[in-house]
């Protein structure tokens, strides 16, 4: 297949849906940097992208270590910068039981990797895209950032700033060559989505998912936001009132 990248840098590249988009965009002529906290799933997945004709090297790396992170970005920045970067990386919390309130440190460490993280690596790689006059950079935000779900306020909290900031990036980059999208998956088999509460409507396996990304991105879509029948079902809930849309989310199921 056609890639309209040579350089893709894939952040979160151990979870699910990063795994399938490097497995996506591995093929000869690409040169994959794969993030991810576990060395042993990075270099599995690395063996799996150069079989298929890529090159990949690997960054183990926990993306809440800001000066470990700091440093890392100052080394691609001493390369070049990718030509395609997908701030892929995310975790998810929810309270511990039903009654009760998330736990606050979980919820700083998931502001820390979903929000601090993101928009450190967007910012810092966007400056040396809009030195150079070109690049792309992905944002994966969610569905949940339409309309916060009650069991995880802190994720649709972090998803909706991820929207914004990149929607708001992507106007501010627009004349400069550099080219930002947002990313709004529904639910993608994994075992983060396994562990979120409440149903889990049009669910879409991490292959599949990846296939719709490399599209949206090639396309340049502002916004990839899938699958359809919940893109617009999220979309229409968040334009009602609160009390309504709070009304119907518990009706379908997800209250806190």
């Amino acid at each position: 297949m056609t890639q309209t990248a040579l350089n893709v840098l894939i952040t979160g590249a151990t979870g699910a849906i990063g795994q399938a988009l490097a497995e996506e965009y591995a093929a000869p002529g690409v040169a994959l940097v794969l993030q991810g906290r576990r060395l042993d799933v990075l270099r599995d997945l690395a063996a799996r992208c150069e079989a298929r004709g890529a090159r990949a090297r690997t960054a183990a790396l926990d993306l809440r270590d800001r000066e470990a992170l700091r440093t890392w970005l100052d080394a691609l920045a001493d390369e070049a910068p990718p030509d395609l970067a997908i701030v892929n990386a995310g975790v998810n919390i929810s309270a511990p039981r039903p009654g009760q309130g998330e736990v606050w440190d979980d919820v700083e460490g998931l502001l820390e990797v979903n929000v601090r993280a993101s928009m450190a690596i967007a910012h810092a790689l966007g400056e040396r895209m809009r030195r150079r006059g070109a690049g792309q950079i992905a944002l994966m935000s969610s569905q949940a950032a339409w309309r916060g779900l009650p069991a995880t306020p802190s994720y649709s909290a972090s998803k909706a700033a991820l929207k914004a900031y990149g929607e708001a990036l992507r106007d501010g980059l627009a004349g400069q060559g550099v080219r930002v999208n947002v990313v709004m998956p529904g639910y993608v088999t994994s075992p983060m989505c396994a562990a979120m509460p409440g149903p889990k409507p049009f669910e879409w396996d991490a292959a599949r998912a990846a296939r719709r990304v490399r599209r949206g991105l090639a396309a340049d879509r502002a916004r990839i936001s899938f699958p359809f029948p919940l893109n617009l079902g999220c979309w229409l809930l968040a334009g009602l009132p609160p009390g309504l849309s709070g009304r119907i989310l518990r009706w379908l199921g997800y209250g806190a």
